[in-house]
């Protein structure tokens, strides 16, 4: 049972460590008058310091620029057995593997 549970908390890991990030680097392009901020994707100023999430994308906009990470893994992204299939929750953006056969248990990928 201890090593279900290692599994599962390892499964976790791995689907944490699969999401995609970019980073978009902040241009000056007039030094008498630097932003003060970022232009998110939907063209919408955010001051620095600031994080947000839409669309299961976490944002932060710092004075280096503006980084992005999704918070949902893709299919392609997660290993998953001949048992096990990915789920995803767009409204709460979360995954998990479960099996297929029984969608309320966690499995581990091969």
């Amino acid at each position: 049972m201890a090593l279900l549970r290692v599994i599962v908390c390892l499964l976790g890991l791995v689907v944490l460590c699969h999401s995609d990030c970019t980073f978009v680097e902040l241009v000056i392009t007039d030094v008498n008058n630097p932003p003060n901020g970022c232009v998110d994707q939907d063209g919408t100023h955010k001051d620095f310091d600031t994080e947000w999430v839409t669309d299961c994308v976490a944002y932060s906009c710092t004075s280096e620029g503006l980084s992005s990470c999704n918070l949902l893994p893709s299919p392609a992204e997660v290993e998953v057995s001949d048992e096990c299939e990915l789920i995803v929750n767009e409204q709460e953006c979360s995954s998990k593997v479960v099996l297929k056969s029984d969608n309320t248990k966690e499995c581990s990928p091969n």
